[in-house]
């Protein structure tokens, strides 16, 4: 249990109490910190208030944050696509809807549940009990290649290789508008939201170096269907870099427009290529991912209305 106390800037005045706490307290959500609220672990100026509370300039504003519980993943009977597998590694075609790794509020299903039950337990321990052999992720809704560690030696190796951006990660996209050029980079760095913390975002503020290189590989009018090579490898670094040059990903809900394509349920976005070297073999491994049936269905649609 920790408590944390913030004096309330005068730009801060008139904020609701639970947007002052969430702005302040990164990995705790608004609605985790409203219930925090409610149960009386806030205090102003020494006093409980209610989460409606509107901070005032020099407020002292105290919240005490119990213990996280510890989550540890378990085994569970899920299917996967296993691209490539042996006794160090093995390469998965993870589908869009499927969480990485346990969290709260994805407390099972995911990933590492399928990974446990397959390998049956033989996981690199670095990512500790909740992303046993996860070296690296993809979103939720993003479907495609993920290279996963059986033991420690392997995902030291892979890790390093991530470190100094030698391992090769070809995304494909569909994004909104025409793009003016054939191919491009977009060199900005990414950090936190300053405005929610729930996002991410191109600013100099706690940011770091992002390095994404574009080619047009279609064009419908109103939408273009690109390959995205990665430098780096930020989070949400693709839907963020697009959206900052005015070309969101078709489906974002997050970084693109409010009426977003529901029936992509999540942006167009797909892991195609991976390659790296193996860290026990030292062999030079490449993979390629077909296009998920819901990525064709959608240019096969667009095709369709870009006809003269």
């Amino acid at each position: 249990m920790q408590t944390l106390e913030f004096t309330a800037a005068p730009e801060a005045a008139g904020q609701r109490l639970d947007r002052f706490l969430a702005d302040q307290c990164e990995g705790l959500t608004r609605s985790a910190l409203q219930n925090l609220i409610e149960q009386g672990a806030a205090a102003v100026n020494g006093q409980p208030v209610p989460k409606r509370y509107k901070v005032r300039a020099g407020d002292s504003i105290a919240i005490t944050i119990p213990d996280p519980r510890p989550l540890e993943a378990q085994p569970q009977n899920i299917p996967l696509d296993i691209v490539y597998e042996d006794a160090h590694l093995l390469v998965v075609n993870k589908p869009k809807g499927m969480v990485a790794h346990p969290a709260p509020g994805n407390p099972d299903g995911t990933l590492v549940n399928a990974l446990l039950y397959h390998c049956a337990g033989e996981l690199s321990g670095i990512g500790g009990a909740i992303r046993p052999g996860i070296v690296h992720r993809i979103d939720k809704d993003t479907s495609g290649l993920l290279v996963v560690a059986k033991d420690d030696a392997t995902h030291q190796g892979l890790t390093e290789q991530m470190s100094v951006h030698s391992i090769h990660r070809v995304y494909h996209a569909v994004v909104y508008g025409n793009l003016k050029e054939d191919s491009g980079r977009v060199e900005k760095p990414i950090g936190r939201d300053p405005h929610d913390r729930k996002k991410m975002a191109v600013t100099d503020i706690h940011s770091r170096y992002a390095c994404t290189d574009w080619q047009v590989l279609e064009r419908f009018g109103n939408f273009t269907y690109i390959a995205c090579r990665l430098k780096t490898g930020r989070t949400h670094q693709i839907r963020v870099h697009m959206a900052s040059i005015g070309h969101p990903l078709a489906g974002d809900a997050v970084y693109g427009p409010r009426s977003v394509i529901k029936a992509l349920d999540g942006q167009c976005l797909h892991a195609k290529e991976l390659g790296f070297v193996h860290p026990a073999t030292g062999e030079y491994l490449q993979f390629d991912s077909p296009l998920p049936p819901y990525f064709t269905a959608f240019l096969t649609k667009l095709r369709k209305e870009s006809r003269p």
